[in-house]
C-alpha cells in the first residue's frame, strides 16, 4: 500500500472511530477497523450489526454446546 493510500485509510478510519464514539456504540478501533473490511468485502452491514448485537447479549443466556457423542 503506498503511503498517501495508507494515510487516507487511516484517516477514514479514524473518522470511522470518532462517529462510534459518539453514537456510543461501544466498538474499539480494532473491531471497528474488521468491521469495515467485511463491509468492504461485500457482507451486509444490516447482518454485521445484528451479529455484533448477539454476540454481546449475555453469555449465560446463549445456548450451551452438546457434549460429544460418546464413542463405544
Amino acid at each position: 500500500m503506498d503511503p498517501e493510500a495508507a494515510r487516507t485509510a487511516r484517516e477514514s478510519l479514524d473518522l470511522a472511530f470518532h462517529m462510534s464514539n459518539i453514537l456510543e456504540t461501544g466498538l474499539d478501533r480494532h473491531t471497528l477497523s474488521i468491521l469495515i473490511t467485511l463491509c468492504d468485502l461485500g457482507l451486509n452491514p444490516e447482518s454485521l450489526a445484528a451479529v455484533v448485537k448477539e454476540l454481546r447479549k449475555d453469555p449465560s443466556s446463549a445456548p450451551t454446546p452438546k457434549d460429544p457423542p460418546s464413542v463405544s
